[in-house]
């Protein structure tokens, strides 16, 4: 024979070339060699006998392409009779025709063949990838030579989906774009396609390219969770990560993959555990990062439920977010449980757990974390330290944080700027200049920047030497540290504090000149120096000078004029600064009620109090029981018991049940005005409803009434009258021996 070449993946393995006889259930959807080939064949003595041929003689142009379709197999059975040796042979490799035809390529052990009569079953479930092998068998009249169209129309989706597959192995796209092959492309196929491209594909490029086809040729088609997930597994397999994290990021967006019932469909798609705690860790990064700490949680809770260990720093993002929502409980069952899963945590784990700590000045976790972090081999970094000299200033530990700056220089660890401002800053708190400035002068290693001239600054400020901190602005600015509007705001706030308002507008316009824009704080501190003078129009013209430099009113803005308008006795301005606050979504405090009810009862016009509940419905405004608590507190307060009572009259007349507060304010303000039974019958209200005096409540009514004599006399009959739990009564006690 000539030597004639052949596809490079066949290789130089034997092809042998056999006469079968199918059988007549088996030509349905058959097509023969195409007729030059047969004639090839015929000319070259394979006709009616078992003959064998090397791969490069067997013509190129006469096959078509071959290439390799790794998604059916087939088990042959035959009989080597002069051999002796009955066996089976197997379908390594289906091969796919350039015309999309499928054809059989079967592989044996034998090295030589005789008598040879093969019979052959039904396409088995074994899916293969090997194409290594001494003999090559190739039937004359190929058993499984379909036309994918003839597939369609035989509604056999496990075939169709092996030519789709075969297809796309030779990047044929125009053969799929085809009405009637376009049509039978369901969600569910493609899934399939894309799971057999999973586990048998080596070629990624493959499968990704068909993902986004679909999307992009398939007339109102979206790729379904399912096959979005496969794709994602696929890519993950071969180290397309970033790729897979971008395809996850987009449907994550699009759907809601934190439910539980999504994330159990999912998993169940592929079983990897590697593959999906990779893919899981990657939604838990995801969420943590837009802030959807729930989703994040509830993906996080999945994998434990699955027993999937989830990534180290998906681990770390989620307790981070945790640490800055302030959830602290979450973060350390959180924690809890990420042991449980086998995670090992690492410095930044712990860095997180400590800031959690600091947060919440809990000094006595941090030192079981250091103990945990000592046995475990972790080495403290520079963000530990800084983040313990932090708690410790902020508890007014001086001696622990000083202690910690040593450790950190002993074991070789370098104090930023960081770490020295964190030690001025705790010893400017308690106004302990002295030894801030010693700090400051001491910066080694480091240059001292906005942060820490800002901290000394208001030290001087709060230590009332305001000389001092202009002399700090002046070296600040010469060493080419321009002070910013914290810094200014904190000078600011002395200069009105002294009442030097000229001074305050100069600095005003040297912030104007250095292009500093004014801030909320700012604002609000000229308008409290404004109308702790008595000056409102000056104190509203800051706030429309607010509003045209686009800042928002915020609740101290409010609070601010509304007193001020009280002061005054400008009560008109001041209830329509109430409304317009609760128009902004504020809610009033204590105080300012206190100063409507003073305001009004100044002027002999409590009536309009009572009138003001029904102007809030009339308005459209919610009156809860934080309204009439601080009417009734105020009113009690004032020893007005006659409006306090019409007060909780119009709220029992609404259905709202009065609180602890409440009770035990008119209770003792009838105790004082002499009506023992009114009290008595308020206490026995409390104690009918359940209602008992906490801690808070007590502290706050000795604050309120601190030189009261009678207060005592109150408390012990609330005692007897069992209103106060024992181990309130304990803390009480605890406090009243502090006095």
């Amino acid at each position: 024979m000539d030597q004639m070449s052949m596809p490079a993946l066949i290789g130089k393995d034997t092809f042998i070339i056999v006469e079968y006889p199918i059988r007549t259930n088996m030509l349905e959807s058959c097509r023969y060699l195409v007729k030059e080939t047969e004639e090839y064949l015929d000319s070259h003595g394979l006709k009616n006998s078992i003959y064998s041929a090397s791969a490069g003689d067997i013509k190129e142009d006469l096959f078509g392409k071959l290439v390799p379709s790794p998604f059916q197999s087939c088990i042959l059975e035959y009989d080597d009779a002069s051999k002796g040796n009955p066996g089976q042979a197997s379908a390594e490799a289906i091969l796919c025709a350039e015309d999309a035809f499928i054809g059989l390529w079967v592989t044996i052990q034998a090295a030589s063949y005789s008598h040879f009569s093969p019979t052959a079953q039904q396409p088995s479930p074994t899916l293969h990838t090997s194409f290594v092998a001494r003999q090559t068998l190739f039937w004359r009249h190929p058993i499984f030579f379909q036309e994918m169209s003839s597939l369609v129309s035989l509604n056999n989706d496990t075939k169709l989906i092996q030519a789709i597959c075969a297809v796309v192995l030779k990047g044929h796209w125009t053969k799929l774009s085809k009405p009637e092959i376009a049509s039978s492309l369901t969600s569910t196929n493609i899934h399939q396609v894309l799971l057999n491209f999973l586990l048998n594909c080596d070629n990624p490029s493959l499968s990704w390219g068909f993902f986004k086809w679909t999307e992009s040729t398939l007339p109102n088609h979206k790729n379904s969770l399912q096959s979005s997930w496969v794709m994602i597994h696929i890519l993950t397999k071969h180290k397309y990560l970033m790729t897979a994290q971008n395809l996850l990021h987009k449907f994550a967006l699009r759907d809601f993959l934190s439910t539980t019932s999504v994330l159990n469909s999912l998993l169940k798609v592929h079983d990897d555990s590697d593959g999906n705690s990779h893919i899981l860790s990657w939604l838990v990064i995801f969420y943590a990062n837009l802030k959807m700490t729930q989703d994040a949680i509830q993906v996080f809770n999945q994998m434990r439920v699955h027993s999937l260990k989830p990534h180290l720093h998906a681990c770390t993002v989620l307790l981070n977010l945790l640490v800055k929502d302030r959830l602290t409980d979450m973060v350390w069952k959180l924690y809890k449980k990420m042991l449980g899963l086998g995670v090992v945590p690492n410095i930044h784990v712990y860095n997180v757990l400590i800031h959690a700590c600091s947060k919440s000045g809990d000094v006595e976790r941090v030192e079981k974390l250091l103990s945990e972090m000592e046995l475990k081999w972790v080495k403290l970094d520079l963000v530990t330290y800084n983040t313990l000299i932090a708690l410790y200033c902020k508890k007014g530990m001086h001696y622990e944080a000083l202690s910690v700056q040593d450790s950190m220089e002993t074991k070789g660890v370098s104090p930023d700027i960081v770490t020295y401002n964190s030690l001025i800053h705790g010893f400017c708190r308690e106004g302990r200049m002295r030894e801030a400035v010693r700090l400051f002068r001491d910066i080694k290693g480091a240059s001292p920047n906005h942060v820490t001239y800002t901290t000394l600054i208001d030290g001087y400020c709060r230590a009332n030497d305001l000389e001092e901190a202009l002399r700090l602005l002046e070296l600040m600015v010469a060493k080419g540290l321009y002070p910013g509007v914290v810094t200014y705001n904190s000078i600011l706030r002395k200069l009105c504090e002294e009442g030097r308002l000229r001074g305050a507008n100069k600095l005003l316009n040297e912030m104007s000149e250095k292009k500093v824009e004014p801030d909320n704080v700012t604002c609000n501190t000229l308008i409290n120096a404004y109308c702790k003078i008595g000056d409102m129009k000056s104190a509203m013209k800051v706030k429309n000078k607010m509003l045209e430099a686009g800042l928002k009113l915020d609740r101290f803005t409010y609070k601010g004029l509304i007193h001020g308008f009280c002061k005054e006795q400008e009560m008109d301005n001041a209830k329509e600064l109430l409304f317009s606050m609760l128009g902004a979504g504020f809610s009033p405090s204590y105080c300012t009620y206190s100063w409507l009810v003073d305001g009004y009862s100044n002027q002999g016009n409590e009536e309009t109090v009572t009138k003001l509940l029904n102007e809030f419905v009339r308005r459209g405004h919610c009156v809860d029981v934080s309204v009439y608590r601080a009417l009734i507190r105020r009113f009690c307060k004032k020893e007005k018991v006659d409006f306090a009572e019409r007060v909780f009259g119009l709220m029992q007349g609404n259905g709202i049940s009065g609180d602890s507060v409440i009770y035990t304010s008119l209770a003792y303000a009838y105790w004082k005005a002499g009506n023992a039974n009114a009290a008595s019958n308020m206490l026995e209200e409390m104690y009918k409803r359940r209602l008992m005096v906490t801690l808070k409540i007590y502290k706050c009514f000795n604050a309120s009434y601190a030189n009261d004599n009678m207060l005592g006399l109150f408390w012990n009959h609330v005692v007897e009258r069992g209103l106060i739990s024992k181990n309130i009564q304990k803390e009480m006690q605890q406090l009243d021996s502090y006095k």
